[in-house]
């Protein structure tokens, strides 16, 4: 397999499995320079939406891949920075779905959802996942240094309306940094803000990699908890570290208690139950799609399992 210009990956996700990236700009291009950014600091600071790659050729090089390898379990269009900013954006969703019957996930910065032209966009993705940092102004400056003429309540209101029309799967993430938005009024904020969005997921992170700047640290694992209950979310951390936790001891008992409150889908229960050890995973997953009190929802060939 040849070198890709377009397509990297596939690559572990916590959340997605095997997610094979597609980056439809070029690194750095972004409408936020965030503090804690493992890319460093944006260096291609734009709000303007334009072409910077022909769809075509991206296809091309997807098609080539896609002769070599079908060892994925998502494409995500991703790129290093903010895709949104591509005005090819939708066509290249539906271009992709056309070559794929695997999922085709975008995820944002939520920038320009304000932009009724790139909400329609992302309509035709089957997830998008998009970040909600601050609660304000003054919060968004902190943490994402947005372009100049961005607006927090803009910005905001246009995530309220792309949640309401859109028909996928929408997971949103919260970066959590320690001395910046992670104290009990800040969670509250959040907790109030979150009222008016409809969402299917709600993760939780914290800046784990080395980010932009120095001094950006991670909250602790109490603050964490704190926000994770107070919000009813995830911690990302919880994905990688088998963090999802039960004192329960029958592997089978402990994932219906965690499922009663929070959904997993087969990538989150595989690392769970990696986490513990647990014995004849296979067999017990195939128990889980017999048992009558669990609901197992297949969206894409991605499997979701829920207590009913």
């Amino acid at each position: 397999m040849g070198e890709f210009q377009y397509v990297f990956g596939p690559i572990p996700s916590r959340r997605l499995g095997r997610s094979l990236g597609i980056s439809p700009l070029p690194k750095k291009t972004c409408n936020y320079s965030c503090i804690y950014c493992q890319l460093g600091r944006t260096d291609r600071m734009t709000n303007v939406r334009r072409e910077y790659y022909k769809t075509k050729d991206i296809l091309n090089e997807f098609r080539q891949y896609l002769k070599d390898s079908d060892q994925f379990d998502i494409v995500t269009v991703v790129g290093e920075g903010e895709p949104t900013l591509c005005s090819n954006l939708g066509e290249l969703i539906c271009g992709l779905k056309e070559l794929t019957d695997k999922p085709v996930a975008v995820i944002t910065n939520g920038a320009l959802l304000s932009d009724a032209s790139v909400r329609e966009e992302l309509c035709h993705a089957d997830m998008v996942l998009p970040s909600m940092d601050a609660y304000d102004q003054e919060t968004a400056k902190k943490i994402d240094r947005p372009y100049g003429t961005i607006k927090f309540e803009e910005e905001f209101e246009g995530l309220k309306l792309f949640t309401e029309m859109y028909p996928g799967e929408l997971w949103l993430e919260i970066m959590l940094v320690d001395g910046i938005n992670d104290d009990e009024s800040s969670i509250e904020k959040f907790r109030e803000r979150l009222k008016e969005l409809k969402y299917d997921r709600l993760y939780l992170n914290t800046p784990v990699r080395p980010p932009a700047e120095e001094g950006v640290n991670v909250v602790s694992s109490e603050r964490m908890a704190f926000a994770v209950k107070a919000l009813g979310g995830i911690s990302i951390d919880m994905l990688s570290s088998g963090s999802f936790f039960s004192e329960i001891e029958d592997d089978y008992e402990a994932v219906k208690s965690i499922i009663k409150r929070h959904p997993m889908n087969q990538f989150e229960l595989g690392g769970f139950l990696d986490s513990r050890n647990a014995e004849n995973k296979e067999e017990m997953i195939e128990k889980m799609k017999q048992d009558e009190e669990i609901a197992v929802l297949d969206y894409k060939g991605i499997l979701t399992f829920r207590l009913r």
